[in-house]
């Protein structure tokens, strides 16, 4: 298994960001954005995240390689929602598919409560099988069904949302 290593995202990351966000947009199973987003257009996001408080974190292996980044977000603004936040992985496509969301999973689930997190919430397609049955398999539940409130390539898709209280 990989060791891997997080640090916070600095300016400089956010092309690569966007770069990694991008790449996934063509398979449809997981962002809702259709054409690629720019760095400019990404820039309010990235000034959102604060290390101390909705962390961006770049993944690195032991070897320093970038292999994608991870970040918490505010769940709706309001401050009752305080301690919820949104979770989102993304990893560079050379990297899919090797147990490495599991191990991003896991050390969001064991930092979260250092930012004052309490629930996390992950927003999954609901054709997207393989991302839902990782955050199941971390103990993430379904907690809402949208149905068919997305139209991707005139085709619509529903949304699940999966949560994990954290003690």
């Amino acid at each position: 298994m990989n060791q891997l290593k997080f640090r916070n995202a600095e300016q400089h990351d956010l092309p690569y960001i966007v770069e990694i966000y991008n790449s996934t947009i063509a398979s449809r199973m997981v962002t809702a954005d259709t054409e690629p987003v720019s760095v400019a257009s990404r820039q309010k996001w990235f000034d959102e995240h604060s290390a101390l408080k909705r962390p961006l974190w770049m993944v690195e292996d032991e070897n320093n390689q970038l292999l994608g980044w991870v970040s918490f977000q505010s769940f709706y603004g309001r401050p009752a929602y305080d301690a919820t936040v949104e979770i989102s992985i993304y990893l560079n496509e050379k990297h899919r598919g090797r147990g490495l969301g599991k191990q991003i999973l896991q050390y969001c689930i064991d930092k979260a409560a250092d930012f004052g997190v309490h629930t996390l919430l992950g927003f999954i397609f609901a054709h997207n099988l393989a991302s839902i049955a990782l955050f199941e398999k971390m103990g993430f539940e379904e907690w809402a069904n949208l149905p068919n409130i997305a139209t991707l390539d005139q085709e619509e898709r529903s949304l699940k949302i999966l949560g994990i209280r954290i003690k």
